[in-house]
């Protein structure tokens, strides 16, 4: 790449910039971090003379009753940082781990996934080589005692069994379990240790020479992951890709960078960045992308979002591959983390980040009032987009156009170029109310808890895959199910929803035995935009074979 100034990778050394979502819909901070930490002293509370701290302290002096001068200190932050944007947060001591912890591409834990089921800790897998596996827990394990501490029937939440479980690296946690079939309850004693977590969900040929990659996020390792999993396909055969950024909240700015750098040829404008105390600051791709000669399709939805739209725009700007879906979710803003003497940190809101052709996605917000903002995702429903795209209206003031002629616009998350709505017909009402409800989700969980020891010969994918189908009786047993949850349809709609339901059923199970991988080339059946995104690389590809 030829020197350019400013460029954006002599920017990464000097700010912890973070491109964040604070997603409503996703229950969760998560960010997008340029490089390491501001050399920023913020002084200890009370040492700054100003009237927030005045004012704090009058109180803590002369409140009628107790006051946590923390919580009001934590207050004040927050108060302030509401009424600059959607994005700028303030994080606690207790947050800072659950909210970073995703993106630096481990953490220290016992190595379980789990869920909260009928008041129950009930493990759904145990991390491959992770330290519950190695003392033996096991899938269907119910979590009864935590050190000694009843765990089960006291409503625990999820926050707090993560609390309970994780901590540092080579301390021990003592968990009793329900096992079925076994009468008395288990003891073990798990030493805790670094539990890789991973934001590639699965990479497989779909077909000939097409592949898929899904992303759920961009974390620390998500460029390593990527060229490994584009390594293991290019071996299989892959020279097109479909790449699944769909209900992708973000993550680090760089890992975003340097995987839309994968398709771009050098010197190519990936973003750029531009603040009112920030100069603006440019990313361009490198000669080192492997997939510069790979067409690609990119599948977004509303809950793509923050670096997950970065990567979008660049390749829809720079006219490469095709972008399938419905509309982004409008994610603009850059953060800067600062970390605080107390272990706390502030996320603040310095620059906004621009697509090649110039776009700024980020939606609208109303600086005193936040409620829209979020609301706005699901107004997209109520409004009609999710079913058509006629509904969604452009500002003709944003428009903008890539170097092959294509109009694009800004102002509000990045149009598909191809656009599948979602799916409501009456047809399938009967699907749609199961989906809604979690019953087809949580009947499969029972039935694999129920008959893990005859589903252990499933060793594979394609010993499951050929192996295991819903039988007609098991179907019923699911209709009587739904029917005692209070779901009650006519025998035309139980019938028309039969063989959508049994695929979603299987690839149900099919994730509880093998993780994602059991999950996603079985639910793609039933996938309306990976089945467009399949046809259009088919067209693609004949047009590109008869030019």
């Amino acid at each position: 790449m030829k020197n350019k100034t400013p460029g954006y990778r002599t920017y990464l050394p000097i700010a912890f910039a973070l491109v964040l979502i604070t997603g409503i819909m996703l229950g969760a901070l998560l960010g997008n971090r340029e490089s390491t930490p501001l050399n920023l002293i913020i002084p200890d509370s009370g040492t700054m003379p100003d009237k927030v701290d005045n004012i704090i302290e009058y109180i803590d002096d002369n409140y009628v009753d107790t006051v946590n001068r923390k919580e009001l200190e934590t207050d004040a932050i927050r108060g302030m940082l509401e009424d600059l944007d959607p994005h700028s947060a303030y994080i606690t001591k207790d947050e800072f781990h659950e909210i970073n912890d995703p993106l630096m591409g481990s953490f220290e834990g016992i190595g379980i996934q789990f869920r909260i089921e009928k008041d129950t800790i009930m493990v759904v897998n145990t991390i491959p080589g992770g330290p519950s596996e190695k003392v033996g827990l096991m899938a269907g394990d119910r979590i009864v005692k935590i050190n000694d501490t009843l765990a089960a029937g006291v409503k625990i939440t999820n926050t707090q069994a993560i609390h309970k479980l994780k901590g540092p690296k080579g301390t021990k946690v003592k968990v009793t379990v329900y096992r079925r079939g076994v009468p008395q309850l288990l003891d073990f004693t798990i030493t805790r240790d670094v539990i890789p977590t991973f934001s590639i969900d699965i990479a497989y040929m779909v077909s000939g020479d097409l592949g898929y990659i899904k992303v759920n996020k961009f974390s620390a390792t998500t460029y390593k992951e990527f060229r490994k999993a584009i390594r293991k396909l290019k071996e299989e055969g892959m020279k097109r890709l479909i790449l699944d950024l769909r209900q992708n909240p973000g993550g680090y700015l760089q890992a975003a960078i340097d995987l839309a750098d994968e398709f771009l040829p050098d010197e190519k404008l990936i973003v750029y960045t531009e603040g009112l105390h920030r100069p603006r600051r440019y990313a361009y791709a490198t000669s080192k992308g492997s997939l510069e000669n790979t067409d690609v399709a990119v599948l977004i939805d509303e809950g793509t979002a923050s670096a997950s739209e970065i990567v979008t725009g660049a390749l829809q700007d720079n006219d490469v591959g095709v972008v399938i879906g419905r509309r982004s979710f409008g994610k603009g803003l850059v953060q800067e983390q600062i970390p605080l003497k107390d272990g706390s940190a502030l996320r603040l809101t310095v620059a906004r980040y621009y697509t090649p052709t110039g776009r700024c996605i980020q939606k609208p917000y109303k600086k005193d009032d936040f409620k829209d903002y979020y609301k706005e995702a699901y107004e997209r429903y109520l409004d009609g987009e999710m079913e058509n795209p006629d509904s969604i209206r452009f500002n003709d003031s944003l428009k903008y156009t890539t170097p092959k002629g294509k109009v694009v616009y800004g102002g509000g998350g990045i149009m598909p170029d191809i656009y599948v709505p979602l799916v409501t017909d009456t047809v399938h009402t009967f699907y749609n109310l199961m989906v809604n409800k979690g019953f087809i989700y949580t009947f499969a969980f029972e039935y694999t808890d129920k008959n893990r020891a005859r589903l252990k010969k499933y060793k594979d994918f394609d010993s499951f895959n050929k192996g295991f189908n819903m039988s007609d009786s098991l179907y019923n047993e699911l209709v009587k199910y739904a029917g005692k949850k209070g779901i009650k349809q006519s025998d035309s709609k139980i019938a028309a929803s039969k063989e959508k339901i049994k695929i979603l059923f299987k690839a149900y199970v099919g994730r509880n035995l093998l993780d994602e991988k059991g999950f996603y080339p079985i639910y793609h059946k039933i996938d309306t935009v990976f089945k467009r995104a399949v046809q259009v690389m088919e067209e693609r590809k004949q047009e590109e074979e008869n030019r």
